[in-house]
């Protein structure tokens, strides 16, 4: 583990980044950032335009570490460049941001309320492949969709066994169970979650440092426990649809837990600004965010 990196995300100023979607959410992506489903055809192009609009985020003046501790990207993006470089050694060579990697591959269908990771086949040889690269840490989701004890329990059991591969391949899992913020029953599922991860962090070893990327509760403060939790490197909060204006509020009202948004933070920005608008508005969002970010 890089020690500056492992710092500079325990205790920097600032947030995570994610530039992480992949799939199913990427037109839905390029159509907020003005690019039609009609201007591409097929997963290669679509995959091209949506790293033209990471490259255009991270290359911004407006993105370096003293706001964006790390980004989250996904495993297309870890193959590609920024800049003729690798984007894992940009991130960090250039703009001091730690790089994460996103290792899921995405939902299964839903049971008892939660929707668990599909199978991950391949993870071992991805997270070598990662070390290699020089990724520090990696990102893995699932949903939580109602208040139902044995699907919550299952899902962050599913987590944190996975998250145990992680670490014994030297990286630092954020261990993501996004619970649906118009799931009827939030609040209540938000207990069932904090019991079940509580469980969870207490069984680990003393050394074994994981991260939480966790709902913005109903409950201000709910997670404050874990910010001071001796396994815990950082807990981030994810936007999970609210607007950048609604996450920042709630964000606020949780002393020590810093943002990692994904549709917050590119919010407002378009392929049509120019460069001086553009990275005017990443500015805008980005100091927005850190101002959440710092209570």
């Amino acid at each position: 583990m890089n020690q500056e990196q492992f710092n500079q995300i325990a205790s920097g100023q600032g947030f995570i980044a994610a530039l992480d979607q992949s799939g199913g959410s990427t037109p839905k992506a390029l159509k907020l950032y003005g690019i039609a489903e009609t201007d591409y055809s097929g997963d290669a192009q679509m995959f091209d335009q949506v790293h033209a609009m990471r490259t255009r985020i991270v290359t911004s003046p407006a993105f370096d570490g003293k706001r964006v501790l790390g980004a989250i990207l996904f495993e297309n993006t870890m193959d590609r460049q920024f800049e003729g470089q690798d984007a894992a050694t940009y991130l960090w060579q250039k703009k001091k941001v730690v790089p994460f990697l996103k290792v899921d591959k995405g939902l299964a269908a839903e049971i008892n309320g939660v929707q668990l990771m599909k199978p991950m086949p391949g993870l071992h040889a991805l997270l070598e492949r990662a070390v290699g690269k020089g990724i520090f840490g990696t990102k893995m989701r699932s949903v939580i969709n109602g208040a139902n004890a044995a699907g919550i329990e299952e899902a962050v059991e599913q987590q944190f066994a996975v998250a145990s591969l992680i670490l014994s391949a030297g990286l630092v899992p954020i261990i993501e169970p996004e619970v649906n913020i118009k799931a009827a029953d939030k609040q209540q599922a938000e207990v069932l979650l904090k019991a079940s991860i509580g469980k969870h962090l207490d069984a680990l070893a003393s050394k074994q440092k994981v991260m939480l990327k966790l709902t913005l509760p109903s409950a201000d403060g709910l997670y404050t426990d874990f910010t001071r939790h001796s396994n815990v490197a950082r807990v981030v909060a994810l936007s999970g649809g609210y607007s950048r204006e609604q996450a920042n509020a709630l964000l606020r009202k949780n002393p020590g837990v810093i943002a990692s948004f994904s549709r917050a933070l590119t919010e407002g920005l378009t392929a049509q600004q120019s460069e001086a608008e553009f990275n005017a508005a990443l500015d805008q969002s980005i100091e927005s965010i850190a101002q959440a970010s710092r209570t």
